[in-house]
């Protein structure tokens, strides 16, 4: 009776925080599997935000003027978050200050996407728990805003992400933008697979469309190229985001190779043999880049995972897998008081929180412990940075 008024009171009361799941303690019947125990857990919080989702009026990149692009008002932009105006030269090329966010740089399309990235995996979620059609004929209005509507659709490439002013006017690391589009790609899986809205629509074909023109530019534009040989994390969101719209536009040629990529260039140099990520290590955020990067590689193996090639278990012949990535870094997570780097120059502070590399590890190799403690921590982080940085906020349209 209690669980069941605690669960009322957070949906009566929109609670989009970890205190309604840690009302739930994970031992509360060992009998449940721990799928059933994450699901469980997140139950009231998926409700209340797509209670919430059904509110909100689609918006996409043509809703804000980016002055400062060399696009259209179809085209994705962004700046450089590390890059200021310089002191010695106002108004000249502006300069780096690695770590340090400028304020004043354009968000706004960034923004955009993450609120439908939201909307679309709190939507999904909730038709994976009820199978609402309100739900799915929701999500269609904002999928049909973003990739459908000549008036109000984004262009199927990232030629204006991450410019630099005076320097650039985009570059191949503002690929690591469209992470964003990981849920909206998963959660378009997740109606197709049930929804008669949208099996029986003219949409499906047309999304699938947009994200099958993404992909050519992804890997054969100069910036897409780029970014798939970037060393960090950054070669590590090329290969997811190319792994989950694949996977949704049925293409098996990149699906084979970007596993291939994950054995043969990911894991063999990001990876040492105890697990950390040297090249996340040595830069100034050591820690939320080391999650990060964990969380990309955990969607990794979720994306590109079959019964018989199963990356949750590869190892490299060395013992190079997630499964030692994460009993790296979760003492870090569980204290993070022990982490033996550098402190991070910016957001210390706001990490860790319920990232989903604990959840889909623990799932996937049945440890409480570890989710245990993904329960108890931040299920709804509100730092700009930590959002952007935390693209899978809906993990059970993952399991």
């Amino acid at each position: 009776m209690l669980k069941t008024l605690t669960l009322f009171c957070c949906l009566l009361n929109g609670v989009f925080a970890t205190g309604c799941a840690s009302k739930i303690p994970i031992s509360a019947n060992q009998s449940e599997s721990l799928k059933q125990l994450a699901t469980r857990t997140l139950r009231a919080k998926v409700l209340a935000e797509a209670a919430q989702a059904l509110l909100e009026q689609p918006r996409t990149v043509t809703d804000s003027v980016a002055t400062r692009s060399a696009g259209g008002p179809h085209d994705f932009f962004s700046e450089g978050d590390y890059w200021w105006p310089d002191p010695a030269n106002p108004g000249g090329p502006y300069v780096q200050r690695d770590g340090q966010t400028n304020p004043a740089n354009f968000v706004a399309h960034r923004r955009a996407m993450i609120r439908f990235s939201r909307i679309v995996g709190a939507l999904a979620s909730a038709y994976q728990l009820t199978h609402d059609e309100r739900y799915a004929r929701h999500a269609l209005r904002h999928l049909r805003a973003w990739f459908l509507d000549p008036a109000t659709l984004m262009n199927p490439s990232l030629l204006y992400s991450q410019a630099i002013s005076g320097r650039f006017t985009g570059r191949g690391i503002g690929v690591i933008d469209t992470i964003q589009l990981l849920e909206v790609a998963q959660g378009v899986r997740m109606f197709e697979a049930s929804s008669p809205a949208f099996r029986s629509g003219p949409e499906l074909a047309g999304i699938k469309e947009w994200f099958s023109s993404y992909l050519t530019w992804l890997t054969t534009h100069p910036y897409g190229l780029a970014e798939m040989n970037e060393a960090n994390n950054h070669g590590t969101c090329w290969t997811v985001q190319v792994a989950a719209f694949a996977r949704l536009t049925g293409n098996a040629e990149l699906l084979d190779f970007c596993r291939t990529r994950y054995k043969t260039v990911l894991l063999p140099t990001q990876m040492s043999l105890d697990g950390s990520f040297p090249l996340e290590t040595r830069r100034t955020k050591p820690y939320g880049y080391s999650l990060f990067n964990l969380d990309a590689i955990a969607t990794i193996c979720a994306v590109l995972s079959t019964p018989t090639d199963d990356l949750w278990t590869y190892q490299t012949p060395d013992g190079r897998g997630i499964r030692r990535g994460i009993e790296f870094l979760y003492p870090y997570i569980e204290n993070k008081a022990a982490w033996p780097f550098a402190h991070d120059v910016m957001y210390w502070n706001d990490w860790p929180v319920a990232h989903p590399s604990l959840v889909l590890v623990a799932v996937r190799f049945d440890n409480r412990q570890w989710l245990t403690t993904w329960q108890r921590l931040d299920h709804d982080p509100q730092v700009p940075e930590v959002l952007r940085n935390l693209p899978v906020r809906h993990p059970l349209i993952w399991l």
